[in-house]
């Protein structure tokens, strides 16, 4: 049973049938065989009342199981915020942002991109599927950060992802967007399609690797929704938890390559000092000219509540682990 107001369902139905005969007048019926289910939605949602209960427990909204904020600045008053552009706390519990600073404001993600790369690349790629670096993969600049691949290596998915997330590589970010999708530019369309899809509205990526361009760009929030979607896959946690690995592939002859790498995060890497109480899991980290440094980051507080944290165009690397200490420190607790 709907509750509707009947007289104006029977005006609104009598101004349809004057509307469609004036512009049907050469058409015996008119057919809507995919006509939206006003009634059905609008009740599902609440708009108008059901009786039919089945509904009230199964509706899911978009923002169900995100942080959300309103986007004022939030406790920046009592840390060393000055040293970075934007940065921005959310406790995955219990769907709070516990602190803000710019968390929509535009900045550029460096190499934290890799982790929209990542996600992409897991969703649509197969993880044994080996791919050929292609010449373009590896021509990067001298101070870029790379894998140190070679043309004609023949490396999985897999093996490239932790070239991809644990060096940072923008050789392996490139040979993963050319294996997945065939070409650069069909990655990134792909890119662009799922951060939108996850919410993040105000990013625009041009590349898998994060090299400076003015369209490349995203914010702290859509950061954090891209950030939270990856770490529901299994094998982005193996990625960004890992603390060495051995790739063994083989060259463009066929010959035998082994390569060990280690992670760009210093909290991984045991060379910066933990708040008690606090459990980091992994992350990304990224640093350009433009985007300054930059760390997205998962951890446990006491409560063993997950927690991403997230710095971005710090001033030097030392206030990065820094300031990040203090929004772990004083900001991943449940309040």
């Amino acid at each position: 049973m709907k509750c509707t107001n009947k007289k104006n369902i029977g005006l609104l139905l009598s101004l349809c049938i004057l509307l469609f005969s004036g512009c049907a007048k050469e058409q015996e019926e008119v057919s809507f065989s995919n006509a939206y289910d006003i009634y059905g939605t609008s009740s599902e949602y609440q708009l108008i009342t059901n009786t039919d209960t089945s509904l009230q427990d199964t509706v899911s909204f978009f923002a169900s199981d995100l942080c959300v904020s309103d986007g004022n600045d939030i406790g920046t008053e009592s840390t060393s915020s000055q040293v970075a552009k934007a940065s921005g706390v959310f406790n995955l519990d219990t769907k709070e942002v516990t602190y803000a600073q710019n968390i929509y404001q535009r900045i550029y993600p460096a190499s934290t991109t890799k982790i929209l790369t990542a996600y992409v690349a897991l969703k649509h790629g197969n993880l044994e599927d080996i791919y050929t670096v292609s010449e373009n993969a590896t021509n990067q600049a001298s101070d870029s950060s790379i894998c140190h691949l070679k043309t004609g290596d023949n490396l999985t998915l897999r093996q490239l992802l932790y070239g991809l997330m644990m060096r940072s590589g923008n050789d392996a970010a490139i040979a993963i967007a050319e294996g997945v999708s065939g070409s650069v530019e069909e990655f990134i369309n792909l890119m662009n399609q799922e951060a939108a899809a996850l919410g993040a509205v105000h990013s625009h990526f041009v590349n898998p690797n994060g090299l400076h361009d003015e369209e490349h760009y995203t914010t702290v929030y859509d950061l954090y929704l891209m950030f939270q979607a990856a770490i529901e896959n299994e094998t982005f946690m193996e990625l960004i938890q890992t603390t060495t690995y051995t790739a063994a592939y083989t060259d463009a002859a066929g010959m035998p390559v082994e390569q060990t790498w280690i992670p760009t995060n210093r909290y991984l890497l045991g060379a910066e000092t933990i708040p008690t109480g606090i459990t980091v899991l992994g992350g990304k980290t990224g640093t350009t000219n433009a985007a300054g440094y930059c760390l997205v980051l998962l951890s446990q507080n006491a409560s063993n509540q997950p927690i991403v944290s997230i710095v971005m165009k710090a001033d030097c690397r030392s206030n990065l682990y820094y300031y990040m200490n203090e929004l772990l420190f004083g900001f991943t607790n449940n309040s």
